[in-house]
């Protein structure tokens, strides 16, 4: 039987859904179900039928290899499956385990009986796609656990354990371990006292506060879920199971759901489901590649960065050695660590026996000959090439053969700094962004001597310390940093034009961005991007920099480490205050080149810096920089701030259509003061506009 195991076992049915690895409901899968029940509703000898799921999981839902194509849709739909499960002459029991989420959920709730693993992780998730639960899980969820709490897990998306449920209607049993056995056992008393076949959309929605509690909801959800429809329309089906009949109900559930399918947000969303999972597939490099032991890692600098990339490690396990060149420097990291952690621990985040575990797993130390016996070793020392050259030519001596060395340099020549080494082939590139305990991109950067190991090793443990990793060839900034500054170049030249830090902040804030262009730069601090624009002055001469940055850096104003920078800011305090100061010297700078501002408006402020991401994102793909387009879609959204329901720049020009975008771009090149020789369109964008394609085609 194609996509589930039936068997008998006396006169009990089993059907087992075995679609790998989490039982997805594929075509296969539901068409296998229903070939069970009307085996066993053919078979007199069988008295009722236990669903349950093989491996890992009961089943997490739908089967997302089916996404998109024509088997998605084929009967038997979910919805059939369930219908045909609630119509079963003989009772249905689920024996459900491990994972149950999704439409696997929802087909549980179809069953007349459902006994549960303790342990088992439930949820109804389809918000953090865009989407709702769209068989029949906001009408019935409501009817076992409550309208509240259904509500909170339909719109959250959140897991919850199965104990959770007890004393509810949602399991009739939570049992130990396999629940199989148990399932069974149930099984035969149901049959044994004649028991009716009870169906959750029979069960009535008595709640005497449900309307105060759902215009209380709205309003909630209203505010907070700004640029995602999602939330809400779940909000509204759920609604549908208090004031429609069950029937009713499922027809609003499904005429939401659709609206939502149709929607940019949830397209941006789903893009953005795989391509997470994309980003780990590297073309070169299968199966057969063996991943290297690391079992301790080394950290060169105890700074801001530095404790940050130790945390990732002891956070799951892994033993720590810190290197500093001073004891100050060295007390100073290693106290700032513990800060963070107890500052976890106040907040309940933590407990203070994981605290210590934690922080006896760091062990700090002044000298190099304390990293030999280390696996793997992080610099993370200031962006200079000349002091990453000393580092690397010391590393190269004191670390064991096999040992990976790696840069957390954010821009510079990754292949420059293994040549330093007589072993190139085991450096490699992790740019981790700050702070690096909380953010989580990790920008791998592949040298063309990194061996194909080094690369794997270093993408499985990413994964390990919770991070989202994404290979970059070497280039000067790599994928993210390299677009961003042809991103706050703009910004800066929209200053000279007649825009102030806080009106372009606003408008790419309300747009959809985590942080505007100034409040960002004065968050990493500003002293960063003048050491590059010194660099690139030398390197670029023909690359035009508007000046007003420099001599904001003249002034010492840095950022929010200076209490002063676009913006300035209260002691202990990160609000961004415009400064009068800031705003004279704007003035004083135009009225220096003859400027006079103009009106700019919000759509202007916000395309000419988002399609400068574009643009440069185009070549950075062709030159195979980045290995896909939705790559650099990670790379924004999980490393700068971009909106999760725009999905990445890449997927915002394909929403936009491309031929859209490079129109906007010639527009914005007839501007002599917004640089006009980088908006010529990039060879890929202007090839792909004239095959009429998107990025993601």
């Amino acid at each position: 039987m194609a996509g589930a195991q039936y068997e008998v076992r006396g006169s009990m049915a089993i059907i087992s859904m075995d679609n790998p690895p989490v039982n997805g409901l594929g075509y296969e899968n539901r068409l296998g179900i229903v070939s069970g029940l009307n085996k066993a509703n053919a078979d007199e000898a069988v008295k009722a039928i236990v669903l349950t799921g093989l491996g890992r999981a009961f089943s997490g839902g739908a089967d997302i290899r089916e996404f998109g194509t024509a088997r998605a849709g084929m009967e038997p739909s979910l919805q059939s499956v369930i219908r045909y499960i609630e119509q079963s002459a003989k009772p249905v029991i689920a024996a459900i385990h491990s994972v149950v989420m999704g439409g696997g959920l929802e087909l549980a709730l179809g069953c007349h009986y459902r006994v549960c693993a303790k342990a088992t992780q439930v949820a109804l998730p389809e918000v953090k796609l865009g989407l709702l639960p769209g068989a029949g899980g906001t009408q019935r969820l409501p009817r076992v656990i409550g309208l509240q709490q259904a509500l909170n897990m339909i719109v959250s998306g959140s897991t919850v354990m199965s104990e959770r449920f007890a004393g509810t209607k949602l399991f009739d049993e939570l049992v130990e371990g396999d629940p199989v056995g148990p399932a069974l056992a149930f099984a035969e008393k149901v049959v044994a006292e004649g028991s009716k076949k009870p169906l959750v959309r029979d069960l009535p929605m008595n709640d005497p506060l449900a309307e105060g509690y759902l215009q209380f909801a709205r309003n909630t959800v209203k505010a907070m879920s700004k640029g995602y429809p999602a939330p809400m329309n779940c909000l509204e089906a759920v609604a549908a199971s208090v004031s429609l009949p069950f029937e009713q109900g499922l027809k609003r559930e499904r005429d939401l759901f659709f609206e939502l399918m149709a929607s940019d947000e949830s397209r941006a969303l789903r893009h953005l489901f795989f391509a997470e999972r994309a980003a780990s597939k590297i073309p070169d490099i299968g199966d057969d590649v063996q991943a290297r032991p690391v079992t301790k890692v080394a950290i060169i600098g105890a700074g801001t960065m530095g404790g940050g990339i130790a945390m990732n490690f002891v956070n799951v396990g892994i033993p720590v050695v810190i290197l500093e060149m001073t004891q100050e420097a060295l007390d100073k990291g290693i106290q700032t660590i513990r800060s963070n952690y107890e500052n976890s621990a106040k907040r309940g985040k933590l407990k203070l026996e994981q605290l210590e575990q934690r922080m006896s797993l760091i062990q700090p130390t002044l000298s190099y000959g304390d990293l030999g016996a280390c696996d793997m070793v992080i610099e993370a020392v200031f962006e200079d090439m000349a002091v990453k050259e000393q580092v690397f030519k010391h590393l190269d001596t004191v670390m064991k053969p096999g040992a990976i060395l790696a840069s957390n340099t954010s821009t510079l020549d990754v292949d420059k700094i293994a040549a330093f080494t007589k072993r190139p082939q085991d450096v490699i590139g992790t740019h981790f962004f700050s702070p690096a305990n909380v953010m989580r991109l990790l920008e791998v950067v592949r040298g063309k001597e990194t061996a194909k190991d080094v690369l794997a090793t270093t993408m499985k443990l990413a994964k390990s310390i919770k991070k989202t990793a994404v290979v970059s060839g070497v280039c000067d900034g790599f994928i993210g940093n390299r677009m961003i500054e042809q991103y706050s170049r703009q910004g800066l030249l929209l200053l000279e034009e007649g825009c102030s830090p806080s009106q372009v902040d606003k408008a790419l804030e309300s747009w959809g961005m985590a942080m505007g262009p100034f409040r960002m730069a004065d968050l990493a601090g500003n002293d960063v991007g003048w050491y590059i624009r010194k660099r690139r002055y030398v390197e670029r001469p023909d690359m035009k920099y508007p000046k007003i940055a420099d001599k904001l850096c003249e002034m010492g104003r840095f950022g929010q480490k200076t209490a002063k920078g676009w913006y300035q800011y209260l002691p202990g305090k990160r609000d961004a205050i415009p400064d009068p100061v800031v705003d004279d010297l704007i003035i004083k700078h135009r009225e220096s080149m003859g400027m006079k501002p103009r009106k700019i408006g919000h759509d202007e402020i916000v395309h000419r810096l988002i399609f400068a991401l574009v643009n440069e994102a185009a070549k950075i793909l062709e030159e195979g920089i980045a290995l896909r387009a939705s790559d650099i879609d990670m790379v924004y959204i999980t490393g700068y701030g971009f909106p999760a329901f725009r999905g990445g720049p890449m997927c915002y020009a394909d929403t936009l259509g491309l031929f859209n975008v490079v129109q906007t771009m010639q527009q914005f090149a007839s501007n002599p003061h917004a640089a006009p020789e980088f908006w010529t369109p990039a060879p890929l964008l202007a090839r792909l506009v004239q095959e009429g394609r998107g990025f993601q085609a």
